[in-house]
């Protein structure tokens, strides 16, 4: 029997899901991406959202001068029921937009300008189609009477199944999946269908948000989900399959917005994205696919070559803070207060 590697050393990882915020918030947050991270996908949300190329142009320079050297954020336009599919494109040809982001109108947070029906964006889809650009989703319905524990495979069902069907040339990535229906979905969709699957939804199950009262910074949308859910994503991103691949969403929040009357869905997991990752690779005896699920799946999907440097984590424990300082914005990290038995060295 060979026994466990106590050093894991892998291509540098990309993240394919991530929030960086602005402001001095993304000057506090930044630099634990760019830490662990060559790339990431950023995600377009802000106020006013990223609708414009010279918005995303302008976004972009703000998070390299944050980051710091030898990080490269991949800008995504927020795509509205208004926007043309030509600023669309030229975004895309100007090597300004890696991608397009739809966010149901009101799904989450700083999606109030989002799409209220997938039929409006028709014409900027078909572009999308035809120049190759990939469609990032955020894959749930916004029905108030749709149960919010059912809205993502209400979703698939209403919206993504025919989106699909009806532009099979459409690269699609279904982001932060957490139900055992997207997995399946995107199993067995055909090679443009993709997902990314967050460190929370495979630690966590919707039980770690109400664990002896109200736990705030458990909350993210879409929410966990019951445990035979995490499951399935367990075994989805530790399978091999080259659809699946690591976006952490990572959404900080001041203590203060989480700990609210009505608190901000979102969890700060960039600090400690792969130690937790690859705890889970360990428990599923998966360590020889945490390689491909960090650092290659997402370059394939996207048409991007792997990136050349390596980046080493090794068996030993270190222990989550309570609370982070970004910048002046106290944020409590996912696995605060836990230790973790990886550690990322570089």
């Amino acid at each position: 029997m060979t026994d466990a590697p106590t050093r894991l050393t892998i291509r540098r990882p990309d993240d394919w899901h991530v929030h960086l915020r602005d402001g001095a918030v993304l000057n506090g947050v930044a630099k634990y991406t760019a830490h662990q991270f060559a790339r990431a996908i950023v995600m377009p949300n802000l106020s006013p959202p990223v609708t414009t190329v010279e918005a995303g142009r302008a976004y972009r320079e703000r998070i390299v001068a944050a980051a710091g050297p030898g990080f490269t954020p991949l800008m995504t336009a927020y795509l509205t029921d208004s926007i043309a599919p030509d600023e669309v494109a030229r975004g895309h040809s100007d090597g300004v937009f890696t991608a397009a982001k739809l966010y149901p109108a009101h799904a989450t947070t700083g999606s109030a300008h989002g799409v209220t029906d997938v039929a409006n964006i028709r014409k900027v889809l078909e572009r999308m189609e035809a120049i190759g650009m990939p469609l990032l989703v955020h894959g749930e319905v916004t029905d108030s009477h749709v149960d919010i524990f059912d809205r993502e495979a209400v979703f698939i069902e209403r919206t993504l199944a025919p989106l699909v069907r009806d532009l099979p040339g459409l690269k699609v990535v279904f982001e932060h999946i957490t139900t055992a229906e997207a997995a399946a979905f995107v199993a067995e969709s055909g090679p443009n269908v993709a997902a990314t699957i967050t460190p929370q939804h495979l630690h966590i199950n919707r039980n770690a948000m109400f664990a002896g009262g109200i736990r705030p910074h458990m909350y993210c949308l879409p929410v966990a989900k019951r445990e035979h859910h995490r499951l399935a994503l367990r075994k989805a991103a530790t399978s091999g399959s080259a659809k699946f691949f690591l976006g952490t969403d990572s959404a900080p929040h001041a203590v203060g917005a989480k700990e609210a009357s009505c608190g901000c869905a979102g969890i700060f997991n960039a600090p400690y994205a792969l130690e937790s990752y690859i705890a889970v690779f360990e428990e599923e005896g998966a360590l020889d696919k945490f390689e491909g699920f960090a650092s290659l799946n997402g370059p394939a999907f996207y048409g991007l070559p792997v990136n050349e440097g390596t980046v080493t984590l090794e068996k030993a424990p270190v222990t989550v803070p309570d609370v982070i300082d970004a910048n002046g914005t106290p944020i409590v990290p996912f696995h605060a207060g836990e230790t973790l038995g990886w550690r990322f060295i570089g």
